[in-house]
């Protein structure tokens, strides 16, 4: 878990990325998408969306008011994305190191002749 301080309007909030928090906002990017795609489903979506975004505002402390709440959520969107850019760029160099790792040649000792 990684706690992140982020302010809006002026006033500080922490935000503890855990992986529901993570989970939480894939699933409102997929909503997002989906009344973008499909804005006929907005309808539809519209009620789980503001559920993900309740969700999330309640990993934030202290609660939000209303008038930071879009801000808010387009700050942990931001957040979450940094962290998972990190991650991968974490991944793969760890990747590029193992596979650096595995073509050295292996050297063999030297029998040595009697």
């Amino acid at each position: 878990m990684i706690s992140q301080e982020i302010t809006i309007n002026g006033k500080k909030y922490r935000l503890t990325l855990t992986d529901q928090v993570l989970s939480d906002v894939r699933r409102l990017k997929a909503l997002y998408n989906a009344a973008y795609e499909d804005p006929e489903s907005f309808d539809e979506v519209s009620s789980a969306i503001s559920n993900t975004i309740t969700q999330i505002a309640a990993a934030v402390e202290p609660p939000v008011s209303d008038s930071d709440l879009d801000g808010l959520i387009q700050a942990v969107m931001k957040a979450v994305d940094e962290k998972s850019k990190e991650t991968e760029e974490a991944k793969a160099k760890h990747l590029e190191d193992k596979a650096k790792a595995s073509k050295k040649p292996s050297e063999k000792p030297k029998k040595s002749k009697k």
